[in-house]
C-alpha cells in the first residue's frame, strides 16, 4: 500500500502573493480547509509545506503556503502534485477504498475465475467504474455498485466481482 496518497496536482500560479491554484485529486476537495500540511512532488524532489489559506475558485482550491510570500517562488511548483501522509488521510466509511489501494489488485469472479487487474477508476458521477485489463489485452468495465461488487480485500490483493449480463463480451 502507498504511504502517501494524492489529493491534487498545482496548475498555475494565482495571484502575486505565492497563492497556487490547485486541481483537487480527491473526491471531496473540502477536505483542503482541514489540511496542516501537504507534501509537493515535483520530479524526484519532495518538499513538505505548512498550508496558511484555503479558499476555492471554481473547480480549484487556492492554497496558500506559509512563509511563501511571492510569485516567484512557487512559479517552478506548477505541475507538481501535492500528498498527504496515509495517516493525516480522510477517513474512510464502509465500502470505501483509496484509488490508490484498489489499483494493481486481481479482480476474480465470484467462482475463481481470474479476470485480469485492476488497471484505473473512472469517476463518473452517479458511480465510479473499475476498468479491469484482462489476460488477453483486452478492457473489462465493471461498474462500483454492490450488485457487481461483492468483496474486496486491499490487504490480500484481491476484489470478488459478480459480472451482470452483458458485462463480458464473449
Amino acid at each position: 500500500m502507498e504511504d502517501k496518497l494524492r489529493v491534487g496536482v498545482i496548475a498555475s500560479t494565482h495571484g502575486i502573493r505565492g497563492e497556487v491554484k490547485v486541481f483537487p485529486t480527491t473526491d471531496s476537495p473540502d477536505r483542503f480547509k482541514k489540511m496542516k500540511k501537504v507534501i509537493l512532488r515535483h520530479g524526484k524532489e519532495e518538499q513538505e509545506l505548512q498550508i496558511e489559506g484555503v479558499k476555492f475558485f471554481k473547480k480549484f482550491a487556492i492554497l496558500k503556503f506559509k512563509g511563501i510570500d511571492n510569485i516567484n517562488d512557487v512559479e517552478t511548483f506548477k505541475g507538481g502534485e501535492l500528498y498527504v501522509e496515509r495517516e493525516n488521510a480522510q477517513k474512510l466509511g464502509k465500502d470505501e477504498y483509496f484509488i490508490a489501494d484498489l489499483l494493481g489488485i486481481s479482480v476474480v469472479k465470484e467462482d475463481g475465475e481470474i479476470l485480469g487487474v485492476l488497471k484505473d477508476v473512472i469517476e463518473t458521477g452517479a458511480n465510479d467504474v473499475y476498468v479491469v485489463e484482462m489476460n488477453h489485452k483486452k478492457e473489462l468495465l465493471i461498474p462500483a455498485i454492490k450488485q457487481c461488487i461483492r468483496k474486496v480485500d486491499v490487504e490480500a490483493g484481491r476484489m470478488e466481482v459478480h459480472l451482470m449480463e452483458g458485462l463480458l463480451e464473449e
